[in-house]
């Protein structure tokens, strides 16, 4: 009979006390949203500690708790350091979110910068491309929080699954942005913490050298620098990490909602604050040899070895924090995705005279709604995180060339911007499945920028940026 760190009942508890906790702060801060500005962009007044703290703590999602583990238990040393070079999306993203924020001073989400900049082609392509993504990532961060409850106390998959994606929705539906920010700050508090108990529990537990001889006796692929399939998932990991920020319209409303001046140090410090949590979690995936301990799915080593080294307090600190950062993402998700459906869809093609407290309801059904759906996914738990997550790398990378020349040069169109979001993500999702998950952002993102690069060689036009300046 297998054992587990957690006892199941107290597993249950923990999720039950979290979720009454944040639903209850949910709804105590949605109080403040008046319109539906308050409850989309926080009344674009978010000062610097609260944006730099939700930049980092959206950015820890199971990707870094779950997934980097699993990958640096898949690719070794590569695994844990590339995972860390998706620290570039959120520093690179730094000064295009100063230039947000002066190009689109009215602006709701990045499907509005698409549509001004590029036309409606380029803005279907896009809307394709980043709706496919945010149900990728919510069904990755629903599995995530069931796979978390399963391994450390045996709760049924399904029970933690459903418990997330309520709790996650419930706030989020009270308190919009503004609750998912202040949330956020909380969350940042526990994983940076959290996160540093665990590695120095783990070192002085199990030891840096031990780990390391037992690695280069039985594993010794795990800390080979030129492993061939590793150092090409750090150079997609790098792509597909700027693909995801670039694109997504999570941090295109975290940019518009954070006062004047905040958005560059913001970004920059919450990257900077990323930047060692990958390692860190991924660090523990490396003792689970010497322990004797080969879960069944990959995307389950990090709980499961930290559990094992710490005991049942560790365990309960491990599922504190994990818990943490898939709600700091998942609530972020859920808020920036039904944005982009209320004001793209709705408001822009079907009901353009919608009044203010239309839009504000007509999104908290569309919260609901992605919840829901999300759900239905997430049931029959159809792939590791690891995979589902890089199937999504095949799109948003395609979109990477479009929005960097979009926003800084004039002379990129919009046909040639819809063409290389739609072939850059055909040739990354043929590559995902010819030759391996590791290539499909590289090689998206390698045909986008061929095709942009044509696109302003052969254009004449100069984009009047007086264009973005919709008023609203």
């Amino acid at each position: 009979m297998t054992e587990f760190a957690l006892d199941t009942s107290l597993g249950l508890t923990i999720v039950i006390l979290f979720g009454v906790l944040w639903v209850a702060f949910g709804y105590w801060l949605g109080r403040k949203n008046k319109t539906h500005e308050d409850f989309a962009l926080a009344g674009r007044n978010v000062g610097f500690a609260f944006a730099a703290a939700t930049a980092m703590a959206t950015w820890v999602t199971s990707n870094t708790t779950l997934v980097a583990p699993q990958l640096t238990y898949q690719f070794g040393l590569w695994g844990m350091i590339g995972y860390s070079f998706a620290a570039l999306g959120l520093l690179l993203f730094a000064p295009m979110a100063k230039r947000i924020k002066t190009l689109l001073p009215n602006g709701y989400t990045s499907g509005d910068f698409v549509r001004l900049r590029y036309g409606q082609a380029a803005w279907w392509v896009f809307i394709i491309i980043s709706v496919v993504y945010a149900f990728g990532w919510l069904i990755s961060l629903g599995m995530a929080g069931g796979i978390l409850l399963e391994s450390l106390s045996g709760l049924d998959y399904h029970i933690g699954m459903t418990a997330i994606l309520i709790i996650c929705v419930g706030y989020t539906l009270f308190g919009g942005l503004r609750a998912v920010i202040a949330t956020d700050f909380i969350q940042a508090l526990i994983i940076i913490v959290g996160v540093s108990l665990i590695a120095w529990w783990l070192v002085d537990n199990v030891g840096l050298q031990s780990i390391h001889s037992n690695l280069s006796q039985a594993h010794p692929q795990l800390l080979d620098v030129l492993f061939p399939a590793a150092v090409m998932f750090l150079f997609n990991n790098i792509f597909f990490g700027l693909g995801e920020i670039f694109h997504s319209n999570v941090w295109w409303s975290r940019a518009l909602s954070f006062k004047q001046g905040v958005a560059y140090k913001a970004y920059l410090t919450g990257g900077l604050m990323w930047l060692p949590i990958p390692i860190v979690t991924g660090f523990i995936a490396l003792a689970a040899p010497q322990l004797g301990i080969f879960p069944p799915s990959a995307d389950m080593i990090g709980p499961t070895v930290a559990a094992a080294v710490l005991g049942t307090t560790g365990a309960v600190i491990v599922f504190i924090v994990i818990f943490s950062a898939l709600a700091s993402s998942l609530d972020s998700l859920l808020a920036a995705t039904s944005d982009l459906v209320t004001q793209d869809l709705f408001h822009k093609k079907l009901k353009p005279n919608a009044s203010d407290r239309t839009l504000m309801r007509f999104n908290r059904y569309c919260i609901l709604a992605l919840g829901i759906v999300t759900w239905l996914f997430c049931l029959p738990r159809i792939a590791t995180l690891g995979a589902l997550l890089n199937f999504a790398g095949a799109f948003v990378a395609s979109t990477i060339w479009p929005i960097v020349l979009g926003l800084y040069f004039r002379r990129l169109t919009g046909g040639y911007a819809a063409l290389a979001m739609a072939l850059g993500t055909a040739a990354g999702l043929a590559a995902y499945f010819l030759v391996g998950f590791y290539v499909a952002a590289l090689t998206s993102c390698a045909v986008s920028g061929l095709l942009c690069g044509v696109g302003v060689w052969r254009s004449q036009e100069q984009f009047d940026w007086q264009r973005l300046q919709e008023e609203r």
